[in-house]
């Protein structure tokens, strides 16, 4: 599903303000954005090197995690004592060459959080300096490096510092809950982050970013496993998405089905004419939905990754890349949609013979069916962890999207109802 560049603020006001009505469009449409490639950490010539943020090695589950986060809540308790930080008041977007008073408290709040050496000097003017600093700020709090302060990065740099000690002191918890053993080869899809890492013999094989369930969607936190790859596989429509988003989309649009390539089949397995189907009534939800296999218009992409589990739910392919290039991602019925979803595959497949890449992207290129189960299983954990630090001294940060925090922070707390753990199925 292609979903507009709009800010956290707005997203979440416009989810509040409708109550949750179902958005349309869980079953994408045909999408021509097809490669994607995966946004690097840029950092300004001017930023000191131990100001700039990079990939991270370190597993988000590990014991160096641990201490590195106990590490930060020191920090900020002792922030928090000094009286916090100042606030940034919003207006105007700041960048490059804006001079005001804002600048001069942006400044000062970026250093209280050490983004911003103090070496870097005061002063009104928004200098390369302040880029580079406000840069990694967006990269802690995951948002897109523009080192612009449009309105999603002001509603961070507000988040008052008592709220952040309190999001760390819950996360602590969540983390020290993993700190046993994880397993040689395991991957971690950490839901707020909207993000999934492979690990190996402890240390972090790759990144990427993803899309998980929208917020009365819910992705589960949960302990599986990945056993098989299905390659080029059908998409069912699950009966959760028929009366949420297929039947409105015949009401709007009777050749909805023919034009996105999904047939209905009746009880008896029989392919019936859409037109035949009282769209105004639940008739529809007596048959099953699939869409035919191929890239350009399944929903699932090219590959869908198999995770036992009683929610209905997985990882996979989407020809929607667009929406790895988004700050918000929280954008599908409860699976996760993985970024470069080949690498992650051959990943997975590296211990099953024959299945090395040039394999995989033969098989992709034939839309041929084939399910291929792995020779070892590896473990799959989705988390909820909103925040938590790195042994280099970094703290991250993201929204409390699904309100696990408690009366945590962010403005989504009190606009947001409190919804359900996990609703099943993409």
């Amino acid at each position: 599903m292609i979903v507009s560049r709009l800010s956290r603020r707005a997203l979440f006001a416009a989810t509040a303000s409708v109550a949750f009505a179902v958005a349309l469009g869980s079953i994408p449409s045909k999408a021509d954005d097809q490669d994607s490639a995966q946004a690097e950490w840029p950092q300004s010539y001017e930023a000191s090197p131990h100001m700039a943020v990079g990939r991270e090695a370190t597993p988000i589950l590990s014991p160096a995690t641990v201490d590195a986060t106990e590490a930060a809540i020191q920090k900020y308790q002792d922030i928090v004592t000094r009286g916090g930080w100042n606030t940034v008041p919003a207006g105007a977007e700041l960048r490059v060459g804006s001079k005001s008073k804002a600048v001069e408290a942006l400044r000062e709040r970026l250093v209280a959080s050490g983004d911003l050496d103090p070496v870097a000097g005061a002063g009104p003017v928004f200098d390369s300096f302040v880029e580079a600093a406000v840069q990694r700020f967006q990269a802690r709090n995951g948002l897109s490096q523009t080192g612009v302060v449009s309105e999603a990065t002001f509603t961070e740099l507000n988040v008052p510092a008592a709220a952040r000690l309190q999001q760390l002191e819950t996360n602590i918890v969540r983390l020290k809950a993993y700190s046993g053993d994880l397993g040689a080869r395991y991957v971690v899809a950490n839901i707020p982050a909207a993000s999934v890492e492979t690990v190996e013999n402890g240390v972090v094989y790759s990144h990427h970013a993803a899309g998980v369930g929208k917020i009365d969607r819910q992705s589960p936190i949960m302990q599986t496993k990945a056993t098989e790859i299905n390659f080029n596989p059908f998409w069912t429509v699950p009966p959760s998405l028929i009366k949420k988003d297929l039947i409105p989309k015949m009401k709007a649009d009777p050749n909805y089905l023919t034009d996105e390539k999904i047939r209905v089949f009746n009880k008896d397995g029989q392919e019936v004419s859409p037109a035949s189907i009282d769209w105004n009534s639940n008739e529809a939800t007596n048959f099953k939905y699939r869409q035919d296999t191929g890239a350009d218009l399944n929903s699932l992409g090219f590959v869908r990754v198999n995770i036992p589990n009683p929610y209905g739910v997985y990882m996979h392919d989407t020809p929607s890349k667009g929406i790895f290039g988004d700050d918000f991602r929280f954008v599908s019925s409860g699976c996760i949609r993985v970024q470069d979803v080949r690498d992650y595959v051959a990943w997975l497949l590296k211990d099953t013979p024959g299945w090395g890449r040039d394999q995989i992207d033969a098989v992709i290129r034939s839309g041929d069916r084939l399910d291929v189960k792995l020779a070892q299983p590896v473990n799959v954990y989705w988390i909820y962890v909103t925040a938590w630090a790195t042994p280099d001294g970094i703290v991250q940060f993201r929204p409390d999207v699904y309100q696990r925090d408690g009366a945590g922070p962010g403005p989504l707390a009190s606009a947001v109802p409190a919804q359900p753990m996990a609703l099943p199925q993409e």
